[in-house]
């Protein structure tokens, strides 16, 4: 099963967070967010590394991608 994206380009904190935790609970152990701001890769990234996941971070032209493996 390849990874889930979630796009939360343009959006602020909590939102990007909540839209990880909703994927997370549809049982998916992989996926790629999308964020554009540092304030919500942090966060994103703290949320997924407490939960397990080990996650990589790539700079896109205007995104931020981090990907997140169980």
């Amino acid at each position: 099963m390849g990874a889930r994206r979630v796009d939360a380009r343009g959006l602020s904190c909590p939102q990007p967070v909540i839209m990880v935790d909703r994927a997370l609970k549809e049982g998916n152990g992989h996926l790629e967010v999308l964020v554009d701001n540092e304030v919500s890769k942090e966060n994103v990234l703290r949320f997924l590394n407490k939960r397990g996941f080990h996650t990589e971070v790539e700079e896109e032209v205007g995104s931020i991608v981090i990907k997140a493996m169980k």
